[in-house]
């Protein structure tokens, strides 16, 4: 384990130090633009500490920008102990009493209330600084743009650059699918079912899943299998706010969902993911959807059992719009300018963090890093995140209580669709 570490840190090391060369032009003697007596412009923002790893999201970039900027401007990090969906829910409080942070971020993932601040001029409008700036808007790929560009032609996120980090797959444990007899990840639906069945017949539970919060591990499988299913399935799936999930797609959500219970551990129930990773990571389950940062997540001596596949049919759930961040607009005017070089900053560091990552050799990255790269590059169908097209009650109530209902067998499918859109009326009369 010990070598597995040092293998790993040296890795990410490498990978931090390259891109600092690249974005400071490694001069050891630049100008320093401040006095060393004037105080940085601090920039707030509040930032997660996984609570499952004890990481804090985001500090190499976070780092990285104090180090260019030292003496001028300073990300001044809140740093809390919280899941991200806490954090989400804690925006509309932080909003509620005027104490909302310079930089917001995650509020992609909460659509109503990304409405709302938009409606209500609470954040500002970065087209201008974009448009204006053609070595920054050169940098952000095409689809990265058009999700961070809101429906009246306005961009309120400041965008990442790729979309290469943004993806979600399966993570896999090679060794217990050795045991099993499975030498590779399944590529469709019904070798899915069928590798599920081989694993529980060898005594080993097939899936790592959770009920609370948004559902995201079980319907990260849900919603990739309904959109690889059909065309109808794809097009329900890149809806904005559903009229109704009483269809042949939300029917297939809803029977997925199900099936996927059968196969996971006794305690996924009334948990949040963070059950699901440790039961993941403790072994007692073969697989877990997730993300690309997941991969910072492994613990050490992990890496020589865990792999990465794309969901069958190869297909990939992203959203990159996700990881825009927005600017308040009651900051002052030092702070705003310090934000808008931040924020450019993190879609260079974004782009040097793919190149870096495609042009490194083979011993420097893990084979779960090849085969995430792998997967992307392998011309994925991408699927968008239910969270950044669905309701919000839906999301926040009637998933975490009615997810664990349809998992037991106490409602039925039907029942979880009806309650579904009980959660479009709610929402439709908040509004």
């Amino acid at each position: 384990m010990k070598k597995q570490h040092i293998k790993k840190t040296i890795r990410s090391m490498f990978i931090f130090l390259l891109i600092i060369c690249l974005l400071t032009g490694c001069k050891t003697s630049e100008k320093k633009q401040t006095e060393e007596s004037k105080e940085p412009v601090k920039i707030s923002i509040i930032l997660t500490v996984d609570p499952s790893t004890g990481m804090k999201n985001e500090q190499k970039v976070v780092e990285a920008f104090n180090k260019k900027y030292k003496g001028t401007y300073e990300l001044d990090v809140d740093w809390i102990v919280e899941t991200e969906n806490d954090y989400r829910q804690n925006l509309k409080r932080l909003n509620a009493t005027d104490e909302l942070p310079d930089i917001i971020t995650d509020l992609r993932m909460l659509p109503s209330f990304y409405q709302k601040m938009i409606a209500e001029n609470r954040i500002m409008d970065l087209t201008p600084y974009i448009d204006a700036d053609e070595e920054w808007s050169s940098m952000i790929e095409p689809i990265v743009q058009k999700g961070c560009t809101y429906t009246d032609g306005n961009i309120y996120l400041a965008p990442i650059s790729t979309a290469a980090f943004s993806c979600c797959g399966i993570f896999w444990n090679q060794e217990l699918f050795r045991q099993a007899g499975i030498d590779s990840f399944p590529t469709t639906w019904d070798e899915f079912w069928a590798c599920c069945d081989k694993l529980t017949k060898a005594g080993i539970t097939p899936l790592a899943l959770h009920t609370d919060g948004t559902g995201w591990a079980p319907m990260l499988l849900a919603s990739a299998a309904v959109a690889s299913s059909s065309e109808e399935g794809a097009e329900f799936m890149n809806l904005i706010y559903p009229d109704t999930y009483q269809n042949a797609s939300g029917l297939e959500l809803a029977n997925t969902l199900k099936r996927l219970f059968s196969y996971t551990t006794s305690n996924a129930m009334y948990n949040d993911f963070d059950t699901a990773y440790n039961n993941f990571f403790d072994g007692k389950a073969a697989m877990i959807p997730n993300g690309y940062w997941m991969i910072d997540q492994i613990p050490d001596g992990w890496e020589q059992y865990v792999r990465f596949s794309s969901f069958p049919e190869n297909a990939l759930v992203s959203s990159p719009e996700t990881f825009g961040w927005a600017l308040t607009s009651g900051c002052s005017e030092e702070v705003k300018e310090g934000a808008l070089v931040f924020f450019k900053f993190r879609t260079e560091f974004n782009l040097l963090e793919k190149e870096t990552m495609l042009s490194m050799e083979g011993k420097y990255i893990s084979q779960v890093e090849r085969d995430y790269l792998n997967a992307f590059l392998n011309s994925p169908k991408f699927v968008p995140n239910y969270q950044v097209k669905w309701n919000s009650v839906f999301q926040e109530n009637t998933l975490s209580k009615y997810l664990p209902q349809l998992a037991e067998g106490r409602i039925t499918p039907e029942d979880f669709l009806n309650y579904a859109d009980d959660s479009i009326r709610q929402f439709e009369e908040e509004q």
